[in-house]
């Protein structure tokens, strides 16, 4: 196989350890691969690799289908252009239209689990993200990434340092993923050459709920973490009170709202049939980034 593989947003986490792992764990020629970002002089590391660095811009249609030329096999990490709904839509069917006539032969997004059937305030974004994908008449990938292992990192410093953990989950599960497990994966696929389309969800193998990640947490931690129900009204007051935008509110009071309600608790076995391997549990995450759980004075998230 001698496809050449472009990664989009590929100086963000996900798209740096997609790379990662095409080169080191599937031992593609880094001369294959093509890192696309708003700003390929933060890939300076990738093109000491080899790797070859493009400009794409997702508000720039015409730039797009200028990155995508020549391209095989094109992954699209969906945006971070999440303070305006619909934004995201608009900039993935840019790159959807720029990729069809840029001749690309298969397109790979990255999404989230059922998002048809959600109430996350982003699912319509991948949705119609999705559809755009399938009406393009490209071959595709679709991956449906749970949430990460890794956004527990954001608040749980914070919530160690009071002991409480304000939730309004319920008593809803999620099988969640390491950011790191769904770059595995998405690399073995993109690696594959595999020509058929099709969509996997990425998920952890265990449904938790709160209170039993809160006692994985204070398990790696060595601190008590209470879990408190609230609202979803008393969470989002609570987020906005800590002083983090409006937008992060919604989406995180959306979430909870989501997995209370059942819609996060989906376990498939895809991440195993493209890897080969089981993905890290949640308790050896926890353990594996102690550090990160008992950094003092974290940002109040």
């Amino acid at each position: 196989m001698s496809e050449t593989i472009l990664v989009t947003g590929a100086a963000g986490q996900l798209g740096q350890r997609v790379i990662h792992h095409l080169i080191e764990t599937y031992k593609v020629a880094p001369g294959r691969i093509v890192a696309a970002t708003r700003s390929p002089e933060k890939l300076s590391a990738l093109a000491d690799k080899g790797v070859v660095t493009r400009k794409a811009d997702f508000d720039d249609a015409a730039g797009l289908e200028k990155a995508f030329a020549g391209v095989d096999r094109l992954l699209i990490i969906s945006t971070d252009a999440l303070d305006t709904p619909g934004k995201r839509l608009v900039q993935h069917k840019a790159a959807v239209a720029a990729a069809a006539k840029a001749g690309v032969k298969h397109i790979a997004y990255t999404s989230m689990p059922a998002p048809d059937d959600s109430l996350v305030v982003f699912a319509p974004d991948h949705l119609g993200s999705e559809n755009a994908v399938k009406a393009s008449g490209v071959a595709y990938t679709i991956f449906r990434n749970a949430w990460y292992h890794d956004n527990y990192l954001h608040a749980m410093p914070h919530n160690l340092q009071g002991g409480k953990w304000y939730t309004a989950t319920g008593d809803g599960k999620i099988a969640t993923i390491a950011r790191d497990d769904c770059a595995m994966a998405i690399a073995a696929a993109l690696a594959s050459g595999a020509s058929e389309s099709t969509t996997y969800t990425l998920t952890g193998t265990e449904l938790l709920t709160n209170r039993q990640v809160a006692a994985a947490v204070s398990e790696a931690s060595g601190k008590p973490l209470d879990v408190v129900d609230v609202t979803d009204e008393q969470l989002g007051q609570g987020i906005r009170g800590a002083g983090l935008p409006g937008f992060i509110a919604d989406m995180l009071v959306s979430a909870d709202a989501n997995t209370r309600a059942g819609k996060f608790a989906i376990v498939t076995g895809d991440f195993a049939k493209l890897t080969g391997r089981q993905p890290q549990p949640l308790k050896d995450f926890f353990v594996a980034h102690k550090a990160a759980l008992t950094a003092a004075g974290s940002a109040a998230h």
